[in-house]
């Protein structure tokens, strides 16, 4: 790595469909660049297939860290990454969003001395019961540029007494890379592939709160069922939770299917096609904010807010969560509906430009 490059640090799913854009527009400006893949999302389904559709280039390492607890993925990572820019120190390290691999790399450059940018930064749930959080905090106050995505974002960091300086509102590189691939979402395609309805709902669920607790994936695999009393549910299951899912009767319900993760192309096209979604992920809020589709966010908060003041997106609980897609469904989608302020797929220009001028 020369020691002008800037170092792309990326491990999980999320990560992926953010740096893409940042990258290509880093080329643009002719920055040298590397990419770290920290390996904490290791297999086919859940990293590699996103290289691929995204046109990423191959990562110039791979630290293969795998799975495990916070405590030793997180030092699995630090411990790679510290070998790697002391060995060859980069101008500036990256980190996109609040996985593991972002807070162990932010913490490994700040005390080696080396600028750190944060993209996504300043969401805040204002729930520190969720790992997500703190590694949220952390790496907004280890960071030099802080790239948010939206206003709320931004105040969030000046009420933390981050410097003005230090924050951009530059906009979502994740919805670059959907607007960027709109023509290649296919929903005739995945249903058939599916074996699925004209109308169907699509359910992501990962989160600790949600599948980590036994008696939690009980009451989460009730209020599921009595969705699928209502419409087929296609499941994309992560591994996190799948044990405790299965064990609290998940698969005893004929119109709930579970397959396993989706590459990036087939999952948005799977949402783009749904009646409604149900989901605990930041991204898939995200998402169906700017495609329009009906989503309802089993958590009792979100770090991102914009989803529900300019989206689609509300907030439900389990004994709400029935009701809410009957009620969703009966009204249909909405032909007109508020999308943020500067997610026009134009988010990773600005980041790329910011960056370079910091570079000099």
């Amino acid at each position: 790595m020369s020691a002008d490059a800037v170092l792309h640090v990326a491990g999980a799913r999320p990560n992926f469909p953010k740096a893409a854009p940042v990258i290509r527009a880093l080329e643009r400006h002719g920055v040298a660049q590397r990419l770290v893949h920290t390996g904490q999302h290791y297999d086919e389904r859940m990293s590699q297939v996103f290289f691929r559709q995204l046109r990423l280039p191959e990562p110039d390492i791979n630290l293969g860290v795998g799975s495990g607890s916070h405590a030793s993925q997180t030092a699995g990572v630090m411990t790679g990454l510290e070998e790697l820019m002391v060995a060859d120190r980069p101008a500036l390290v990256v980190v996109y969003g609040d996985v593991n691999s972002a807070l162990a790399a932010a913490l490994v450059a700040s005390k080696l001395g080396i600028p750190v940018a944060h993209v996504e930064a300043g969401l805040r749930s204002f729930d520190r019961s969720m790992p997500e959080e703190i590694n949220r905090i952390v790496v907004d106050h280890v960071s030099d540029l802080l790239f948010a995505t939206s206003p709320d974002a931004v105040s969030h960091l000046g009420n933390e007494g981050i410097e003005a300086e230090k924050i951009h509102l530059v906009g979502n590189p994740m919805i670059d890379t959907l607007l960027a691939n709109l023509d290649r979402f296919d929903v005739a395609g995945i249903r058939t592939a599916l074996s699925l309805p004209e109308r169907y709902v699509v359910a992501t669920l990962h989160r600790p709160g949600n599948v980590d607790d036994a008696a939690d994936a009980v009451g989460l695999v009730k209020a599921m069922h009595a969705v699928a009393d209502q419409l087929p549910v296609i499941l994309p299951l992560h591994p996190r939770g799948r044990r405790h899912l299965e064990n609290a009767g998940l698969l005893s319900h004929r119109a709930l299917r579970v397959v396993e993760p989706l590459g990036y192309l087939e999952f948005v096209s799977l949402v783009r096609g749904a009646v409604v979604v149900v989901t605990d992920s930041g991204g898939v809020q995200e998402e169906t904010t700017m495609l329009g589709v009906p989503c309802l966010t089993l958590r009792p908060n979100t770090e991102r807010p914009i989803t529900i003041t300019h989206g689609t997106n509300r907030l439900v609980t389990r004994s709400t969560l029935a009701e809410a897609v009957a009620s969703t469904v009966a009204a249909g989608r909405l032909a007109v509906w508020p999308k943020p302020p500067m997610w026009d797929g134009a988010a990773g220009e600005r980041i790329a430009a910011i960056i370079a001028k910091a570079l000099g």
